[in-house]
């Protein structure tokens, strides 16, 4: 038990620096690429795989680890590129996005670094690959690119974004007007599904790609209504891995700014792991919740809108 509270308190100490630990890769050339250590269970060398009928092109088998059969996904020609090839010599990547766990088969694997997400940007735009990327950083001297996992789990298995019956049918409570639900991911399929599992809500939604950005809108929206934003702005919904600022630092200046603090905010992330409810309690987060069940997501902003502490303000 000892140690397991060590690594809690050892990984969280990073939390609401704005810190991250990216374990670096290839794929079939020489770029490396990035991916979030938390999201990482194993590395190991590429297994037997077993060919399964009518599979998407993107997976090259399945993987029996540990009496578990996982789906392996080839990186690079999920990312435009050419297969992997002589794979019993390249690595997987076993990884938990979403609820599920899949397998990245990549050429090979570099080391772990630790980053402050300020130097990780957005992927400029013309990339070659930057369909595929949600951000870009520098490790010396040469660049690293970090995949939009979301976007190929997308692409292989599309996820539904449709609200159930219940769940439309939940009231809100409060007065709707002057009101927005502000949202804020790297992703652009994520953002896509967040609208649409929303748009029922009958709210406006302000969409932003980064921490940063959704810090910087919510105090001009302090300037304009000169004081509390709560009853303006009662929900954010935010990821947690961003480029500039990501969610755990976001949320830690919104609650260290008085006029910011009563923003209800819920972390809606890919990330899943033990370290996960730890951290959400350090930065003073309202709510967390793993992506991405549109059902959940609803309840949850309904949940918040209609919080005793709420009052919409009309004209």
């Amino acid at each position: 038990m000892a140690s397991i509270l060590d690594s809690v308190n050892q990984r969280t100490q990073m939390v609401g620096q704005n810190r991250l630990e990216l374990l670096l890769f290839r794929l079939s050339g020489q770029q490396r690429f990035g991916i979030n250590v938390f999201k990482v269970r194993e590395v190991l060398q590429c297994p037997r795989l077993t060919s399964i009928p009518r599979r998407n092109r993107l997976v090259r088998g399945v993987a029996h680890i540990r009496g578990q059969a996982i789906s392996i996904i080839d990186l690079s020609l999920a990312t435009g590129g050419p297969a992997i090839t002589d794979i019993e010599n390249r690595f997987i990547i076993i990884a938990e996005y979403n609820r599920t766990v899949q397998g990245f088969l990549v050429g090979g694997v570099d080391r772990i670094i630790n980053i402050n997400w300020e130097n990780i940007m957005p992927p400029p735009k013309g990339a070659g690959r930057d369909a595929y990327l949600t951000a870009v950083t520098e490790i010396d001297n040469k660049l690293v690119e970090i995949i939009d996992v979301e976007r190929i789990l997308a692409d292989i298995s599309p996820v539904s974004t449709e609200l159930s019956d219940d769940v439309k049918n939940q009231p809100i409570t409060v007065a709707k007007e002057n009101l927005t639900i502000l949202i804020t991911d790297d992703s652009a399929v994520a953002r896509g599904q967040i609208k649409r599992a929303l748009e029922s809500l009958e709210i406006p939604l302000e969409v932003k790609k980064n921490g940063k950005e959704a810090l910087d809108w919510l105090k001009e929206k302090a300037k304009e209504v000169d004081g509390n934003v709560q009853p303006h702005v009662p929900v954010l919904v935010s990821d947690v891995e961003m480029p500039v600022m990501d969610g755990y630092t976001l949320t830690a200046e919104i609650k260290a700014d008085p006029n910011l603090a009563d923003v209800r905010v819920i972390l809606h992330t890919s990330l899943s792991g033990v370290f996960n409810q730890a951290m959400v309690k350090k930065v003073g987060a309202d709510d967390f919740i793993a992506k991405f069940h549109p059902d959940e997501l609803a309840t949850a902003v309904k949940k918040w809108l209609n919080a005793e502490n709420i009052v919409a303000e009309t004209e």
